[in-house]
């Protein structure tokens, strides 16, 4: 039997391996590293190079076993590889869609795999796939200055990106200047396509752009933010985590 990489979660936690000079990784051996059930449904992910990936949720997280430890998501960032922390969170928004997709939208019937990455209603037939939300993000540059905003759903006292999700019908741009709009009363030219990032929390993807100021003064729209103003390199407020396309965005004009 070959070995496979385990990515197990206990609610919102992934479980990794400890390594004897202090780094982490990802389980990876022949068999599962925890107790399985026969209800336990164990998704077959993508490989990782030449290597199989599973992943499952377990109901106690794993307290007794030297080897392993608990990390939230986020936090494993800084801890594991680049490319485990990115199998990570696409293996968690598969177990996320599994635990939602239980019954059919149409009929409520059950719903099965059909794929690794489909199920089946056993009634009607219906196909259902894991879907995504689509965010924008986007800098706005006026000058030498940027506008930087603290959303009411932040954690914390950071400042970071103007942010929305696309809605039906819309293109990339027409979100970037409709939410820049709603949420600021600003217009804005010249957007530039910064990046994407998957943002698994629970089932995003975000896409970055640039942006340059155009006309309006700054109102905030309360519902959404407590916060927002133009900031220069020197004064800048505290940033978002290295982890987010926020701060890679903002990190990306530091260094012009």
């Amino acid at each position: 039997m070959m070995n496979k990489y385990y990515f197990v979660f206990c609610k919102g936690d992934i479980m990794l391996e400890k390594l004897a000079d202090g780094s982490y990784t990802i389980p990876c051996q022949e068999d599962t590293p925890t107790k399985v059930f026969p209800w336990t449904n164990i998704l077959n992910v993508t490989p990782l190079g030449d290597t199989e990936v599973k992943t499952y949720r377990i109901d106690s997280p794993v307290t007794d076993n030297p080897r392993f430890e608990m990390c939230g998501l986020r936090p494993s960032y800084y801890k594991l590889s680049p490319e485990l922390y990115q199998k990570a969170g696409k293996c968690e928004e598969l177990l996320y869609w599994d635990q939602n997709t239980k019954f059919c939208g149409v009929c409520g019937g059950m719903m099965k795999m059909h794929t690794d990455i489909s199920k089946r209603c056993e009634e009607c037939g219906k196909e259902v796939w894991p879907s995504l939300a689509t965010a924008i993000i986007v800098l706005i540059h006026r000058g030498d200055e940027v506008l930087l905003v603290h959303a009411r759903n932040f954690r914390g006292k950071f400042f970071g990106l103007v942010a929305g999700f696309v809605e039906t019908g819309e293109s990339l741009e027409e979100a970037v200047h409709r939410e820049v709009m709603e949420e600021t009363g600003l217009v804005i030219t010249n957007l530039r396509y910064f990046g994407s990032q998957p943002w698994p929390y629970p089932s995003g993807l975000m896409v970055g752009f640039h942006a340059d100021y155009v006309s309006g003064e700054i109102k905030l729209q309360k519902e959404e933010l407590a916060a927002g103003q133009w900031f220069r390199k020197d004064s800048l407020p505290e940033i978002p985590e290295k982890l987010s396309i926020a701060r890679r965005i903002i990190d990306d004009w530091l260094s012009w």
